[in-house]
């Protein structure tokens, strides 16, 4: 089990690293008049080479404006207005460039008169869509089921927590509460984030989500055996920590915006999508130290726990760092 689990923590560890250079790209278009847009367009300072990730409108939409650009630590924001004359963009294509080069998705939100938007989620297998009059329901949930999907599998430190619960929970009956109670906890505060009922400032929440899993870690290194009160009742940790959790999903949520007519839908199914992505980490970890369990020798998880431990002091010292600059 030792060996499997360094090896997926060297796997979260080596995602983790590329982590800033591979947030989503996110195209904003803002109906400002009749077929005129404001286009904002936010992408990453940092790019693999090669890469030259960059959005396409329609070729009768022209500029009206000079680029107006300003740089906030890794990203990069584009501000311009176009005008794509009394038609608009119904029915017409918009790509972003190179996105299987970049190996990132990108968001397309735009937002029509009245207050009404249309997303989409472009990938680099899908780099382009047809801007519809209105989203269907289905395309609503494909897009923000991928997005939660793909959320907590690049998030090392919500996996490592994920991971250390895991270790924690001696019996399948007791794992099976326990991860419950932290998918209830945190689809609690993403709801109530995401519905605007509830607001905290991200980067203190991403600190206090690395020192949860240096708590844990801490907790796993102990060697009390099973008398503390969280090896008797892990379900307290896992739902107030996943409390703290949900905001940290919600801010990737704010990131892409709700769609204003199916807001209920979309938060569902992004909720429901980081279930999926939760779960299958879960299934992989069980399955493979099912597979393995016969030949690779039972040794103590002190390593393992070591590593998490020092990667979230890491997170922790790294994140306060970029709070108070």
């Amino acid at each position: 089990m030792t060996r499997v689990v360094l090896v997926l923590l060297a796997c979260l560890v080596a995602r983790d690293a590329a982590a800033h250079g591979l947030d989503p790209a996110l195209l904003s278009l803002r109906a400002v008049g009749p077929g005129v847009f404001d286009v904002t367009w936010h992408v990453s300072a940092l790019r693999l080479p090669g890469a030259d990730v960059r959005p396409e409108l329609p070729a009768h939409c022209r500029r009206t404006s000079q680029d107006d650009a300003q740089t906030d630590g890794d990203r990069v924001t584009l501000r311009w207005t176009v005008d794509c004359g009394a038609q608009g963009l119904a029915g017409d294509t918009i790509t972003v460039r190179d996105l299987g080069v970049a190996k990132i998705n990108a968001l397309v939100r735009i937002e029509r008169p009245g207050g009404t938007a249309i997303q989409a989620v472009l990938s680099p297998r899908a780099p382009s869509f047809t801007v519809p009059e209105r989203p269907s329901l289905w395309t609503v949930v494909h897009d923000y089921v991928v997005l939660g999907i793909e959320h907590i599998l690049s998030g090392p430190d919500h996996l490592l927590f994920v991971l250390g619960l895991m270790l924690l929970v001696p019996t399948t009956k007791l794992l099976v509460q326990t991860i419950t109670a932290f998918t209830l906890g945190h689809s609690i505060t993403l709801s109530a984030a995401a519905l605007g009922l509830a607001h905290v400032p991200s980067r203190p929440v991403e600190v206090l989500i690395a020192a949860s899993v240096l708590l844990l870690a801490t907790e796993l290194a102990r060697d009390g055996g099973g008398r503390s009160l969280l090896r008797r009742f892990p379900w307290v940790i896992a739902i107030a920590f996943g409390l703290l959790h949900g905001f940290g999903f919600a801010g990737a949520l704010a990131e892409a915006g709700l769609p204003a007519e199916d807001v209920p839908l979309a938060l569902a199914s992004f909720n429901g999508g980081i279930e999926l992505g939760q779960l299958a980490f879960v299934g992989t970890v069980l399955v493979v130290r099912t597979v393995l369990s016969g030949w690779i020798p039972q040794r103590s998880a002190r390593p393992v726990v070591y590593a998490m431990g020092i990667m979230a002091a890491f997170w922790c010292f790294e994140r306060i760092a970029a709070a108070l600059s």
